[in-house]
């Protein structure tokens, strides 16, 4: 069960939007400050509570992390009192959450959807930009005795990690994930007292000597093997080309395509134009793939938001028309230098 819907009233950088999700891949682009990196933490943070049992005003304030932990920073800036809302929806679930720009403290917000929300659980992930599992060891206990100045998302990320694979022989389709995510990781992940190695045929190699945008993939791995990228559960990925090659794209698409396929919804923002392609190439027909460009109104600077499920009918692509502009000042260049021979 899915999210279907994500509303927000004046939060953080939205004065108004209305988000309708598909139930396999969301793909979020746009520029720098439009909100794609808020709008997953706002869903995550709603979906995690449903397992955690954390108050969903103060998950947001973790994940997020305002100055002083102050709620009210939230709010859309405007000048006046404002009051701002965060709606969640999954099927006829709503999670509902209103604060005003003069509440602080996430413990006196106004929640209302919560005892049907809780009682019907979502697993969840969130994978941030920077890559966590070379970090793993002792973090968790550190950040649960100390004031640490990380978002939530991280020690979330390390506790999902660390949990061992469920009970009874992985699926087929999981299987073939793995098998697909070892070869071009060429090995596979083992834990040693907190500490993760890549395990292949030429021994074991410490995660701080591995590349980065192979720790990516082969936390991919973990995820899928331990099971927690399983049917019904929703995975937020954030920029997944950051520190990955190119032509390893090709492979994260499919895995991400197959993982929908399996039931997983999955909510991606992204700025790369390889992933764009790679999913309009590898989309299949009765793929749900839904693309989500967001942008600034000329006048008054609000965002909006164009979904469509065909890559080619994005009316605000600057992903698209960055690369396009490139391809223009190469063919101009290569223009000039033939006429002065």
């Amino acid at each position: 069960m899915g999210i279907s819907k994500i509303s927000f009233d004046n939060f953080t950088a939205f004065k108004k939007l209305d988000i309708h999700c598909s139930e396999g891949v969301n793909i979020f682009i746009g520029e720098n400050g439009t909100g794609k990196t808020h709008i997953l933490k706002a869903a995550y943070s709603a979906c995690d509570i449903s397992k955690s049992g954390e108050t969903f005003a103060k998950k947001l304030v973790k994940v997020f992390m305002p100055s002083g932990n102050q709620l009210n920073r939230l709010v859309y800036r405007q000048k006046g009192s404002l009051k701002a809302g965060l709606e969640i929806t999954r099927e006829d679930h709503k999670l509902q959450l209103s604060f005003s720009n003069r509440v602080r403290n996430p413990e006196t917000t106004a929640v209302k959807g919560l005892e049907k929300w809780m009682a019907n659980p979502v697993e969840s992930v969130y994978l941030p930009v920077k890559e966590m599992l070379v970090n793993a060891p002792g973090f968790r206990s550190l950040y649960n005795a100390r004031e640490l100045h990380f978002e939530e998302v991280y020690a979330d990320l390390v506790d999902r990690a660390y949990l061992p694979p469920r009970r009874g022989a992985a699926e087929s389709n999981r299987k073939k994930l793995m098998k697909i995510l070892e070869k071009v990781i060429e090995g596979r992940v083992i834990t040693k007292d907190e500490e993760f190695f890549h395990s292949s045929k030429q021994g074991t190699l410490e995660f701080s000597l591995l590349a980065e945008g192979m720790r990516k993939l082969a936390l991919l791995w973990v995820l899928i093997q331990n099971g927690t990228l399983l049917e019904d559960s929703i995975l937020f990925w954030d920029e997944p080309e950051a520190n990955l090659n190119p032509k390893v794209m090709k492979i994260a698409v499919e895995i991400l395509l197959e993982l929908q396929r399996m039931g997983v919804q999955i909510f991606i923002a992204t700025h790369d134009y390889v992933i764009l392609k790679e999913f309009d190439l590898q989309t299949k027909k009765k793929d749900r793939v839904l693309y989500h460009a967001l942008s600034r109104t000329h006048e008054t600077r609000e965002i909006r938001i164009q979904s469509t499920d065909s890559y080619l009918q994005l009316n605000s692509n600057t992903i698209a028309d960055t690369f396009g502009d490139l391809y223009d000042r190469d063919m101009e260049r290569a223009l000039r230098k033939g006429e002065k021979h």
